[in-house]
C-alpha cells in the first residue's frame, strides 16, 4: 500500500508546474486571480477561475443534463476542485475522484471530497474497484492526446466499468470554434510564476465520437447540447466493437 502511495504522489505534477493547483487554492482562499491559457503562437485567453467553484444552479445547461446519466459508483477524473464530485455526493454517490495537479486534490479535500486522489488517469488500477460510470468533463476528455491514443483510454476504461457501464464526457466541436485549433497548436496553463506543461487538446465534432467510439466497447447513447461550442456525449458499453 505505501508503494501504490509513492507511485500515485510521483505521477503528479511538480510544485513549479502546478499553475492550475495554485490558481485554485488562491481562489479558495480569497487571493483571486485570472486563469490564463496560452497558446504555443502566443495567443492568450483569459477566464475566471469562480467557475471551477460555482454551484449546480449556476453550472451550463448541458452539464446539468449531463448529471441525469450518472449512476451508482463514479470515478471523477480531473476533478479540479471538486465542483462535480460534491454534487454526486450530495446526490448520494460514491465517489473516487482523481487530479494529476496535487493542489488541486488538496482544494477539492478541503472542500468536503471524501477520496480525492493524485493520480492520471492512465494509471487506474483495480486498486480503486469497479465504476459504474465515468466522468470526463470541462474538457477533460480532450487531454486524452492524439486522436490515435483516445480509443485506447476508452478501452481501458470500459475494463474498470461494470456491465453496463456508462461514460459521461465533454468535448468542443471546432467547427463552432477554429477548426484548426484541433491539431495545430499546444496549449499551457499559467499563474503568475507558475506554468504547466505544454499539452494538445483533442477536439471532435459530435459525429466524430461514433467513429472514435468503433472498437472501444462503448456506443454514443446520447449527445446533449447548449448555446455553447462545448456538448455533452454519454457513452455506454455496447455488445457492437468488443471491450
Amino acid at each position: 500500500m505505501e508503494e501504490m502511495g509513492e507511485r500515485r504522489k510521483a505521477a503528479g505534477l511538480r510544485p513549479e508546474q502546478d499553475a492550475y493547483g495554485q490558481l485554485l487554492v488562491a481562489e479558495l482562499e480569497g487571493r483571486g486571480g485570472q486563469e490564463i491559457m496560452e497558446r504555443e503562437d502566443g495567443f492568450v485567453y483569459c477566464g475566471d477561475p469562480a467557475d471551477y467553484f460555482a454551484p449546480y444552479r449556476r453550472w451550463p445547461a448541458a452539464e446539468k443534463k449531463a448529471m441525469r446519466f450518472v449512476r451508482g459508483r463514479v470515478l471523477d477524473v480531473g476533478c479540479g476542485a471538486g465542483r462535480d464530485a460534491l454534487h454526486l455526493q450530495e446526490r448520494g454517490h460514491e465517489v473516487v475522484a482523481i487530479d494529476v495537479s496535487p493542489l488541486a486534490v488538496d482544494v477539492a479535500q478541503r472542500r468536503g471530497v471524501r477520496r480525492a486522489e493524485v493520480l492520471a488517469l492512465g494509471e487506474v488500477d483495480d486498486s480503486l474497484g469497479l465504476f459504474d460510470t465515468v466522468i470526463l468533463l470541462r474538457n477533460n476528455f480532450g487531454l486524452a492526446g492524439p486522436e490515435r491514443a483516445a480509443p485506447q483510454m476508452l478501452r481501458r476504461l470500459a475494463r474498470r466499468t461494470t456491465e453496463p457501464g456508462r461514460l459521461v464526457t465533454d468535448s468542443v466541436d471546432p467547427a463552432r470554434l477554429d477548426p484548426d485549433m484541433r491539431t495545430r497548436l499546444r496549449f499551457r496553463v499559467r499563474y503568475r510564476a507558475f506554468a504547466s506543461p505544454w499539452f494538445r487538446y483533442l477536439m471532435l465534432a459530435p459525429a466524430e465520437f461514433e467513429e472514435l467510439v468503433a472498437g472501444t466497447g462503448w456506443l454514443v447513447r446520447r449527445v446533449i447540447r447548449d448555446a455553447t461550442p462545448r456538448f455533452v456525449v454519454v457513452l455506454e458499453k455496447g455488445r457492437r466493437g468488443g471491450a
